[in-house]
């Protein structure tokens, strides 16, 4: 149990210690210098500064004492061995495999798994080269221009974010479009705007039954029959992610064209594995393979790099630092690139899907709090709206700043615009402002001077690459990924499980009959009243 561990104590005494400090009384130190230099990493063709943040070296040093107690080093190694660290589903967690060279020797369960990941990586490359060198074409005969991803949660947000991160790209060809929702009008909406004879989809779904992926991929194939594809031309148009060949079969879908995963890949860690098909159709396969090579030299890092010196695991212990004991319940992330604007959204899921948990591996409650509710936009959008309250609010909130020193598209004048306000914002959080700051400033009102005062001392990390280039962006998402394992560590908790979406979907089955119209069963009773009320509705649209 970690509140049990030595280091937890002292961390708590130490946060009494330092708590009514200033960051800014630190940064007009005449060693301030000497803090950028000692809060500073480079890895992997990223930069992290997370001098910005309420610690000293002593804090460094006791949640580095923190994470030893609780055994990083071993739990890490046993996730690279490939050992069954995700207990509850008796499975290994072995994504870093999908981004290994072909001759590393990567095992689960005792059987190397890098042969069967080379085959799929092989197949993925002849298949993106075909449909975007015009040899695959529909049953018309006409060249493919438009792919249809349908998956949901990792099937999604993981290949969407990486192809809106990398759309700056030169050579691509395609358009893709992500569909997720079960709410009909996303599919709808983009049927309308694609051509049938034109247009290949992807079905991303391990067991090919999630509800969600499985509605719209039956309603796309009514959607092709209805407009002239004969059924037994279908495997022209459709391409399968999953592991299920008999369900794929049955659907339509040539099991030759069935691009296999495997169960020791998460969902919300599978954006390196064929789930990604979308991306190499997208980008094309050395942007793939650039990627991987992005994410496996995080990778290194972080099984190689000493605690005090490696990326993830200083930004997860800040990240336990603010949560655990200085009672910080939210985090934001804020890129300052339009590149990047979806990676909140994936952070999201990667961080409140694996560590948003109650229960430690051992079936005990946690008696600590884990995961912080995350969220963001992209920078300067942000500023317009909630910065607000992260600069004044009366809760505080760590942020993550991460920008590109380089944009993907130039236009004058425009990047140095958005980096003078990306480092602006994190000083502003910093240093604050005084009330003699503010009548220093000119203010003729007192009665504005208040309202104007700015408390500082709040933290934050920036992150900086030189491009969003493929590499730098899988080396960006290895980095967050590991992070949220370390917190896993830490917390006690199984992060590669989730299930905690199972009871809703669970429930949603029988109401779902109750809607078509059959008999009710007992609920309590603003649910029988939402349903009678949606019953009435469905029956007369």
């Amino acid at each position: 149990m970690p509140t049990n561990l030595h280091a937890w104590d002292a961390l708590q005494q130490h946060h009494e210690a330092i708590r009514e400090q200033q960051m800014r009384d630190w940064f007009d130190a005449p060693d301030a210098g000497q803090r950028v230099a000692q809060f500073s990493l480079e890895a992997a063709g990223l930069y992290l500064d997370y001098a910005k943040n309420r610690v000293t070296p002593q804090t460094l040093a006791l949640l580095m004492q923190l994470a030893d107690e609780a055994g990083l080093n071993e739990r890490r190694d046993a996730m690279f061995a490939g050992d069954q660290i995700n207990a509850t589903e008796h499975r290994a967690a072995l994504h870093m495999a999908l981004r290994a060279l072909p001759e590393a020797g990567y095992q689960v369960d005792g059987a190397p798994v890098m042969p069967a990941i080379q085959a799929v990586r092989e197949r993925m490359r002849d298949f993106s080269e075909r449909v975007r060198g015009g040899q695959w074409t529909g049953a018309s005969g006409k060249r493919i221009t438009d792919v249809i991803n349908l998956g949901i949660g990792g099937s999604d947000l993981g290949p969407r974010m990486v192809c809106r991160a990398l759309a700056h790209l030169p050579g691509n060809r395609l358009r893709l479009h992500f569909v997720s929702n079960v709410d009909g009008t996303e599919l709808a909406e983009t049927l309308s705007r694609v051509d049938p004879e034109h247009t290949l989809v992807i079905v991303c779904s391990k067991t090919f039954t999630t509800l969600e992926t499985m509605a719209n991929a039956g309603s796309a194939r009514r959607w092709f029959l209805d407009n002239g594809v004969a059924e037994n031309q279908l495997s022209r148009h459709f391409v399968a992610v999953s592991t299920n060949v008999e369900a794929v079969r049955a659907f339509g879908i040539d099991p030759a064209n069935m691009f296999e995963f495997w169960d020791w890949v998460g969902g919300r860690f599978s954006l390196w594995s064929s789930v990604g098909l979308s991306i190499v159709l997208a980008l094309g396969y050395d942007a793939f393979a650039e990627l991987l090579a992005g994410g496996r030299a995080m990778d290194e890092h972080f099984r190689t790099a000493p605690l005090p010196a490696n990326m993830p695991v200083v930004m997860a212990m800040l990240g336990i630092w603010y949560r655990n004991f200085c009672g910080m319940s939210t985090s934001c992330l804020a890129p300052y690139s339009t590149s990047l604007e979806l990676f909140p959204a994936f952070l999201q899921q990667l961080e409140m899907e694996s560590n948003g948990k109650s229960v430690q591996l051992d079936g005990r409650r946690v008696h600590a709090h884990t995961s912080p509710v995350v969220w963001g936009s992209a920078g300067t959008n942000g500023q317009h709206a909630y910065f607000q309250m992260i600069h004044q609010g009366s809760q505080i909130v760590p942020v993550d700043f991460i920008a590109p020193l380089r944009p993907p598209r130039a236009l004058p004048g425009h990047h140095a615009k958005l980096l003078a306000n990306c480092f602006a914002q994190a000083e502003a959080l910093m240093r604050g402002r005084t009330a003699e700051e503010v009548r220093a400033g000119g203010t003729a009102d007192d009665a504005c001077v208040s309202h104007m005062v700015f408390d500082g001392n709040r933290p934050s990390n920036t992150l900086l690459m030189q491009d969003v280039t493929p590499h730098t962006l899988g080396a960006l998402i290895a980095l967050y990924e590991h992070r949220t394992f370390v917190q896993g560590v830490i917390w006690n908790i199984n992060s590669f499980d989730q299930w905690g979406v199972e009871l809703g979907k669970l429930l949603a089955r029988p109401i779902e009959a109750e809607l078509n119209g059959a008999a009710t069963a007992p609920h309590d009773a603003s649910t029988t009243t939402l349903i009678a009320r949606a019953r009435a509705a469905l029956g007369s649209a």
